[in-house]
C-alpha cells in the first residue's frame, strides 16, 4: 500500500498553511533559552544574541528568572522564516515548574525536546517526554551541546532511548575532527555541512572517509521509516534508492502520526544546527488544522482561543496567553469562557519575552495576550459570542510536596496578602493557599523549595507584600491511656442570682479514630434536661487544647452525676463546671502524645533507591515495601510510614539525591504514640508557645 495510502498526510516538501506554534522544551539547563536566543537571531528578530549569566535574554525575562538564572514561566517569541511564521514558547525545564509546560502543550503543533549526551540528565528527560507522550504531542530531538560531546552520537542515541517510549530516529550525524564535531551528515539530504559560528552551516563535498558511514546510518534510519511504508520497505528490499520525496514525506508523515521522533544535532549556544531545525519543522511540524484535529476542535464555527498562561500585573491587570486555535479574536469582541464566564477583550498585544506591543486582533494560529479577560482562568477556551465555549484543557494541579507558613509582619496588610495569593494562585495554579484554623496558620503548599522561593519573591515585588515564612507546625494530638473521675462544681454568688452547676464525670480512652464521645448516665434528674447540652458543650470546649497542649482525639466521656439549683443553675453555669471537671480528670488518666503518620509513596530512579531508602529510614520512616514504578522503565517505588513533623525538607534531600527528578505524594494515615524525649520536646516547645500567647 502506498505510504499516502497507508498514514495520510500532505505531500514532500508541502508547506504548512498557517502560523505554527511551538513548544521548547527539555531538562533543566539543557540550553532551551539559549536555543530560542538564536532561532531569533537567525530570524532576523535580534541584532545580538543575549546570555542566560549575562541576564539579557529574550527568554526568562521575569525579574526571578534574571535571578535564579533559570526559567520560571514560559516565554512566547514570533519569528518569520522564508515566509512562515512560527510561535515558539519556551517552557521551564525544573520539575519544580513542569506544570507551566502542561498548559502549553494541548494548544501546540509540536514540541522542540533539547538536552544533551549526559546520563544523568536522562531521568529528568524522560519526565519531560512522558508529559509530551501523555498528550500526545509531536515532537522532535535537538541534541545539543554536540560541540562538547564526549562520546559518539550512536552511543548517546542509546541512552536517551531509554527515556522514550517512541523510537528515536536519527536525522543527522556529526562530522568529527580531532575529536570536535565541526559539522554534520543531513541523512535525509545527503549532504555534509560544516557548522560556522552564529551564521549558516556552509555546505561541503561529503567526504570520501565519510561516506560509509553516511550509507549505514541513512540505511538505518530508512530501515525505521520502512516499518510503516510497505513501498519504501519494498524498494529497501529491492535494493532500490527510495526517490528523495518519499523520504521527506515520510519523515513528515511519522512524525505527525508520533511513530518516531527525529533527532537532529548542534550546539545552541554558537548557533549550530539551528537553520536545519527551522527547515525541519517549515516543512514536517503538523499545522493548526492537524492539531485541531488531534484535540477534537472542529475547523468551523465561531473565533475560539484556548488560554496557556495567565498574568497579572499592578499596571494593566490581567493578561492571559491564549492561542487562537480558529478564526480572528479583536479587541473589543464580547466572549464566553467554558466556564460560562462572559468578557470583553479589552487589548490584544503580541509578545516578545517581556516586551508588548499592542495589535488590532489575533489571527488564526497566532499565540497573543489578551487584556482583562477576568473571570476566565488557565486551562479554558474562550469563544466569540455568549454560547459557551465546549473545550476545555484544564490540567489538574500536582500534589504539593512543600510547604510554607507566611504571615505578614504588619496586621493590616491582611488584605492586600489575601489579594496577592488570590492573583498568585491563578497565575500559577501548581500553587495551593489553605486556612489551618486550629494552629492560625496561612500554608502556601508548591512543587518544591525554588517553586516557592519565586513565590514569595514575586509577592514581594509584583505585590509588594513581604512575609515571614516558616516550616508548617505540626498538627499533634493527645489523648488517655487510664480512666478516671472527677466532679466539677462552679459556684458563684455576687448578690442577686448567682451561678451554680455541678457535674460528676468519668474518662476513658477509645479505640483511635473514635473521636470525642458524650454519654448521659443521669438518673432522677439530679441534673436537668434543659442542661445535658451544657455539659456536653463545656466538655468539648476543653478537648480544644488538654493537658499537654494540644486538641484532645478519642476519649469517652459519661456524665454519669450532678446537682442544680432552682434559681442559680444556668447554661453557663454547667458549661463552665464541665471544663472544670475535665480539668480534674485528664491529667489523672495518663494523658499522651499523638502524632499523625503520614502513608507516602516515593518514585525514584532505580538507581537511586539505596540512597531513597536511606532517606526514610533517617526521618523515623518505616519501609512498608518496594515495586517497580508501573509503566516506567528503570523506576522504582517505596511505600512508607513516615511522621508527619519528619517530613518537613523531604523532598530537597529527595530531588538532591536523584538529580532532581525523586517526588512523592502523602496523605494522613494514623495517629501514632509519641513518648520519651521527643515528645517532652515537643509538649515543652508547645508550653513556651502558649506562654507568649501565640
Amino acid at each position: 500500500m502506498p505510504a499516502s495510502a497507508q498514514n495520510g498526510g500532505s505531500a514532500a516538501g508541502t508547506r504548512r498553511a498557517g502560523p505554527r506554534c511551538i513548544a521548547i522544551v527539555g531538562p533543566f539547563q539543557s540550553g532551551k533559552t539559549t536555543l530560542l536566543e538564536s532561532i531569533l537571531m537567525r530570524c532576523g528578530a535580534l541584532t545580538r544574541t543575549g546570555t542566560v549569566k549575562g541576564g539579557n535574554t529574550v527568554g526568562d525575562a521575569a525579574p526571578e528568572a534574571r535571578a535564579h538564572q533559570m526559567s520560571t514561566e514560559p516565554t512566547v517569541a514570533a519569528v518569520d522564516f522564508l515566509g512562515d511564521t512560527f510561535h515558539f514558547i519556551d517552557c521551564p525545564g525544573s520539575v519544580e515548574f513542569l506544570h507551566e509546560m502542561r498548559h502549553v502543550l494541548p494548544a501546540v503543533d509540536a514540541a522542540v525536546v533539547v538536552c544533551e549526551a549526559d546520563d544523568r540528565k536522562a531521568p529528568a528527560l524522560e519526565l519531560v517526554l512522558r508529559e509530551l507522550e501523555e498528550a500526545d504531542i509531536p515532537r522532535f530531538l535537538f541534541l545539543n551541546k554536540i560541540d562538547t560531546a564526549s562520546r559518539r552520537v550512536r552511543e548517546t542515541l542509546g541512552i536517551l532511548q531509554r527515556a522514550s517510549r517512541t523510537p528515536l530516529l536519527l536525522r543527522q550525524i556529526p562530522i568529527w575532527k580531532n575529536g570536535i564535531a565541526v559539522g554534520f551528515i543531513d541523512l535525509a539530504l545527503e549532504r555534509a555541512f560544516i557548522y560556522r559560528e552564529h551564521a549558516p552551516s556552509e555546505i561541503v563535498p561529503l567526504a570520501a572517509d565519510e561516506a560509509g558511514r553516511e550509507k549505514e546510518a541513512r540505511f538505518s534510519m530508512l530501515e525505521r521509516l520502512a516499518d510503516y511504508d510497505d513501498e519504501l520497505m519494498e524498494e529497501l528490499l529491492g535494493d532500490m534508492e527510495p526517490p528523495r520525496d518519499r523520504v521527506f514525506d515520510d519523515l513528515a508523515r511519522e512524525l505527525q502520526h508520533r511513530h518516531v521522533v527525529p533527532v537532529l544535532i548542534g550546539a545552541a549556544e554558537r548557533g549550530n544546527g539551528v537553520t536545519r531545525l527551522l527547515k525541519a519543522l517549515r516543512h514536517e511540524a503538523p499545522s493548526l488544522a492537524e492539531t485541531r484535529g488531534r484535540t477534537g476542535i472542529l475547523p468551523e464555527g465561531p473565533p475560539l482561543a484556548q488560554v496557556l498562561k495567565t498574568w497579572h500585573s499592578s499596571q494593566g491587570g490581567k493578561l492571559s496567553l491564549a492561542r487562537v486555535m480558529r478564526g480572528r479574536l479583536a479587541e473589543g469582541d464580547v466572549v464566553t469562557s467554558s466556564g460560562g464566564v462572559e468578557a470583553r477583550i479589552a487589548g490584544v498585544v503580541a509578545l516578545k519575552g517581556a516586551e508588548q506591543s499592542r495589535k488590532p486582533a489575533a489571527e488564526e494560529g497566532d499565540v497573543a495576550g489578551f487584556a482583562k479577560l477576568d473571570g476566565i482562568a488557565t486551562g479554558e477556551a474562550f469563544m466569540l459570542g455568549k454560547a459557551r465555549a465546549s473545550v476545555v484543557s484544564a490540567v489538574a494541579p500536582p500534589e504539593a510536596v512543600h510547604a510554607f507558613a507566611i504571615a505578614v509582619k504588619d496586621r493590616k496588610d491582611d488584605v492586600r496578602l489575601a489579594a496577592a495569593l488570590q492573583r498568585l494562585t491563578e497565575e500559577d495554579t501548581a500553587l495551593a493557599v489553605t486556612q489551618v484554623p486550629e494552629l492560625s496558620e496561612t500554608r502556601l503548599s508548591g512543587q518544591g523549595e525554588m517553586h516557592l522561593r519565586v513565590a514569595l519573591e514575586k509577592l514581594a515585588g509584583r505585590y509588594g507584600v513581604t512575609v515571614a515564612s516558616k516550616a508548617p507546625q505540626v498538627g499533634y494530638r493527645e489523648t488517655i491511656r487510664g480512666q478516671a473521675g472527677a466532679r466539677g462544681r462552679h459556684r458563684k454568688q455576687s448578690g442577686g442570682h448567682g451561678q451554680y452547676g455541678d457535674v460528676v464525670i468519668e474518662v476513658a480512652p477509645l479505640p483511635r479514630g473514635e473521636g470525642i464521645q458524650f454519654v448521659d448516665r443521669i438518673t432522677g434528674g439530679v441534673v436537668p434536661r434543659q442542661y445535658i447540652g451544657s455539659v456536653e458543650a463545656g466538655m468539648r470546649d476543653f478537648c480544644e487544647k488538654g493537658p499537654l497542649g494540644f486538641p484532645i482525639v478519642d476519649v469517652a466521656v459519661t456524665l454519669t452525676d450532678g446537682s442544680y439549683h432552682t434559681v442559680d443553675s444556668s447554661d453557663m453555669a454547667f458549661r463552665q463546671a464541665a471544663r472544670l471537671a475535665m480539668n480534674e480528670a485528664m491529667p489523672q488518666a495518663k494523658p499522651v502524645l499523638l502524632e499523625p503518620i503520614l502513608s507516602v509513596d516515593v518514585v525514584i530512579p532505580s538507581e537511586a533507591m539505596s540512597r531513597a531508602s536511606a532517606l526514610i529510614s533517617a526521618r523515623r520512616g518505616q519501609i512498608l515495601g518496594y515495586d517497580t514504578r508501573p509503566g516506567w522503565r528503570g523506576w522504582d517505588q517505596i511505600k512508607a510510614l513516615v511522621p508527619e513533623a519528619e517530613m518537613t525538607g523531604l523532598i530537597v534531600e529527595l530531588r538532591s539525591a536523584t538529580s532532581g527528578v525523586g517526588s512523592f505524594s502523602a496523605r494522613f494515615d494514623h495517629l501514632a504514640e509519641l513518648a520519651g524525649k521527643p515528645a517532652e520536646a515537643v509538649v515543652s516547645a508547645q508550653a513556651l508557645a502558649l506562654a507568649q500567647g501565640r
